[in-house]
């Protein structure tokens, strides 16, 4: 060892070797960086601790190289895809035990390991806000049976949000499924025999545990009777027709570079030209007031019947908004000057763009003092008005649509919240309207939708299934003073839930489409691609997604609306085309300020080099 290496050095270099070691691959590359995490290939990329060193961070990174490490060890995915069942749900359980499974090998033998993982856990399980659960509606039951599968194959005692969320849930298991989860240690060591048992404890929480092997199986065999059921057909087809083709063929062969002018060539070349007139998708074409931005095509919902649109005061007593107000101040009060440095930076860049412009030399307006020394030497001058011209950015109102999902909980969802608080006073001080708009669920796994399908029969390719909670949580024409309140409810244990961003999407577009503003702007921030399990469940894996796309197409081709998105640890940059991804949270306030304050400095839709600006 180097006497000149320092201890973060040390660190780096041991947790490199570690890692190697317990995953038995030595070929293994560890990266260290501040936003790097997760595997890759043959990289494993690890956030950096502080100089320090804190014990919690380095806790916490060995918890993340160790359960990296003990995956690499004990999982083949090829037997994992192999028996993993169909059903979203399902498969979201079966992924969360199995890793519980590897890593319950790893605790049992190494009690620094065990410590390491049951570290990250506290602290992953914490940062999603499941240590403020109150019901089981609040954890999803993946989450809740990689802790009870935990604790069964590890024997080990859970620590105090693992106990919570345990402790939650056991009231709705059956004595039956505790049992199966205890059985599962005996086949700990054989992953095909894990996967099995696992099949029939999902089998015993109601879920359809057809594999994925089995499944392609059926569409296989399904298609080779369809293939032998048409081969005759076809053979009989072919020698009905070789004479004809083989005619044809000679005739195209003679005529080969001569257009026909009655052919069917000819048709094909029209119906291309009809179709580039009609507009390239790079054309902004002219906005049509009629258009109905609400349909998009081949896009459904079961029943809109239990969907809501609900102001937040309404969703919550006043004095209980009071309190998660206050939890909300004292949870970011760190990070208030911070914020509030840059809602002063974007507010001076605002104010600048006002500095007043003057019109002289008016027949009417404001009299302009300055000219009246020539009045009074020479009284054939006749006064002179000015008057103050308008700032193009006054006629302005923003719209920030805020994902209210799960996967939001913790500090996601409270910087979004303190951000879209600060940023709100401080464009209402430079004379800007603000909506504040959030969208979720009323319900995990559909909620009334799903049972009124489930009532009817459950007909095949019944669209979006659960019922759509989009919430107000201020009105552009309402004072931020009167609204601040209410963004305390994002805190609010129970309110995340799923999300379904391109329904919400064209909502919040919707409702600026009706706004008599001559400058409208829509600003996204989520962390991922739309999820909503019982609709994926019985639709298309890429269902919610591809309508996302389409309603983000639809606005960014047709409307007058200008459109960006701020992803939170996810690539919302390959959906939409003004777009920034920020890997930590606590960027969002600055970024938030820095893309309005770009926004705000090009003229409205932007031109071609202000767009490329907006990339990242």
């Amino acid at each position: 060892m180097s006497k000149a290496e320092t201890p973060l050095e040390q660190f780096k270099r041991a947790t490199s070797s570690t890692v190697r070691a317990m995953a038995k691959k030595s070929e293994l590359s560890v990266v260290f960086s501040a936003n790097g995490r997760g595997l890759s290939g043959d990289e494993l990329r690890l956030p950096i601790p502080a100089k320090d060193l804190p014990a919690e961070d380095v806790q916490r990174i060995r918890g993340r190289a160790d359960s990296t490490s003990l995956r690499l060890r004990y999982h083949d995915s090829k037997t994992h895809q192999k028996l993993k069942p169909a059903d979203s749900q399902a498969a979201a359980i079966f992924d969360s035990v199995e890793q519980a499974r590897c890593e319950a090998l790893g605790m049992s033998r190494m009690e620094g390991v065990a410590q390491n993982l049951e570290a990250l856990h506290e602290d992953t399980l914490d940062q999603m806000g499941y240590g403020n659960a109150v019901t089981s509606d609040d954890v999803p039951l993946n989450e809740a049976m990689a802790v009870l599968a935990r604790e069964a194959l590890t024997g080990r005692r859970l620590e105090k949000t693992s106990a919570k969320i345990a402790e939650i849930w056991r009231p709705n298991l059956s004595q039956e499924i505790f049992e199966t989860l205890e059985g599962l240690g005996e086949h700990v060591t054989d992953q095909a025999e894990f996967a099995r048992a696992l099949q029939d404890l999902l089998g015993q929480l109601d879920f359809d545990v057809e594999d994925s092997e089995e499944s392609e199986t059926e569409e296989q065999d399904d298609q080779d009777q369809l293939d032998d059921t048409s081969e005759d057909q076809d053979q009989q087809q072919t020698s009905e027709q070789s004479a004809p083709m083989e005619a044809e063929s000679s005739d195209q062969g003679d005529a080969e570079g001569a257009p026909d002018d009655g052919g069917e060539s000819d048709g094909q070349q029209m119906d291309g030209q009809g179709q580039e007139s009609a507009g390239s998708p790079d054309q902004q074409p002219d906005f049509d007031p009629n258009h109905n931005f609400s349909a998009v095509h081949g896009y459904t919902s079961f029943t809109t019947q239990f969907d809501e649109i609900i102001e937040a005061q309404d969703l919550c007593e006043d004095e209980e908004l009071s309190r998660l107000r206050e939890l909300l101040d004292k949870q970011l009060s760190h990070l208030q000057g911070v914020i509030s440095k840059l809602a002063n930076r974007l507010q001076r860049r605002l104010m600048a763009q006002q500095t007043r412009n003057w019109e002289f030399n008016l027949e009417e307006g404001l009299l302009d003092t300055a000219r009246l020394t020539r009045v009074v030497t020479n009284p054939l001058h006749s006064l002179s008005f000015k008057q103050e011209s308008d700032t193009e950015f006054k006629d302005t109102v923003v719209t920030l649509l805020i994902d209210n999902s799960g996967s939001m909980r913790g500090r996601p969802i409270t910087i979004a919240a303190m951000s879209a608080d600060i940023l709100a006073r401080t464009l209402e001080r430079c004379g800007v309207k603000v909506e504040i708009l959030g969208f979720t669920t009323k319900m995990w796994k559909g909620g009334q939708s799903r049972e009124r399908w489930i009532e009817q029969g459950k007909p095949g390719n019944p669209g979006r299934l659960n019922d759509l909670r989009h919430i107000i949580y201020k009105k552009a024409d309402a004072p931020m003073r009167r609204s601040r309140k209410n963004l305390g409810l994002m805190l609010r244990e129970g309110i995340l839930k799923e999300n379904i961003d391109g329904e919400a999407l064209l909502w919040a577009h919707n409702r600026l489409l009706a706004r008599t503003e001559h400058r409208r702007i829509l600003m996204v921030i989520s962390d991922g691609a739309p999820v909503d399990d019982s609709t994926l469940s019985v639709n298309s894996g890429s269902y919610l997604e591809d309508h996302l796309r389409e309603a983000i197409d639809l606005i960014e081709k047709r409307s007058p609306v200008e459109l960006l998105a701020i992803g939170i640890g996810h690539d919302v940059t390959r959906y939409y085309k003004r777009a920034v991804t920020i890997s930590d949270a606590e960027q969002l306030g600055g970024i938030m300020m820095e893309k309005l304050a770009e926004l705000f400095a090009e003229s409205p839709r932007g031109n071609d080099s202000s767009l490329e600006s907006m990339k990242r």
